[in-house]
């Protein structure tokens, strides 16, 4: 049996047992292969000598490499995409500003997708502006967005007529959701729906999700794409 050490972050790495023929995709420049069966103390033996050359090899990486690999996740849902940006890195810029269209999907995102992971929040921005393409849909991001609203069930997005407060108080979560709205209105790649339309937190079920083919599952929210 072979494993294969694929990255390491912190006191913490990851081994996974490489199958046969696999095609491993996006493995560092510290990828190593060994067999269990030549290790002196078997297992354990192995581990020892991987812990090792995990040590030396983290001690050549640079600090950016580093956040490459702690936010593999994150990475890895978002595309891979250099304009995608994950949430240290967010976090980290000047706080975001922008026209009206800017404020109404910030918002839209605040009271829609701040508690989903950051790929559903950017999937959640998708879905406007994929309403904004569509020629059976307002024009505009705020018109998508308060379409309906003031009319019962009619409104296209819950906080819009819930008769809630809509005042932002998280100002983390202002600060990353005005970022990822200025992001997508810049034109950043809609890879992640499938050319969504409409999604339902999981614990719903509405009647058009039986009738538009699914496209995805991110955090709480299933998407699904309108079909004309």
């Amino acid at each position: 049996m072979k494993l294969r050490i694929l990255s390491a972050f912190g006191a913490g790495f990851l081994i996974v047992c490489a199958a046969s023929g696999a095609n491993a995709q996006n493995m560092s420049a510290t990828d190593v292969t060994l067999s269990t069966s030549t290790a002196a103390n078997g297992l354990s033996g192995v581990l020892d000598q991987l812990m090792g050359m995990e040590a030396a090899s983290l001690s050549s990486l640079t600090a950016t490499r580093l956040r490459q690999i702690g936010s593999a996740y994150d990475a890895a849902l978002a595309g891979d995409d250099p304009r995608i940006m994950d949430a240290a890195e967010l976090d980290a810029l000047r706080t975001p500003r922008g026209n009206a269209q800017w404020q109404c999907l910030t918002e839209a995102l605040y009271f829609e997708a701040r508690g989903e992971p950051i790929a559903g929040q950017y999937a959640v921005a998708e879905v406007i502006l994929n309403r904004v393409d569509a020629g059976n849909y307002p024009d505009t991001i705020c018109g998508v967005i308060t379409q309906g609203t003031g009319r019962q069930f009619a409104c296209q997005f819950t906080y819009t007529c819930d008769g809630r407060s809509e005042e932002m108080t998280d100002e983390t979560a202002m600060h990353r959701l005005g970022h990822i709205a200025r992001i997508m209105i810049d034109d950043a790649p809609r890879d992640l729906t499938a050319g969504a339309t409409h999604y339902h937190a999981d614990w719903v079920n509405p009647r058009w999700a039986s009738v538009y083919p699914q496209t995805a599952a991110i955090g709480i929210h299933q998407f699904y794409r309108q079909q004309y």
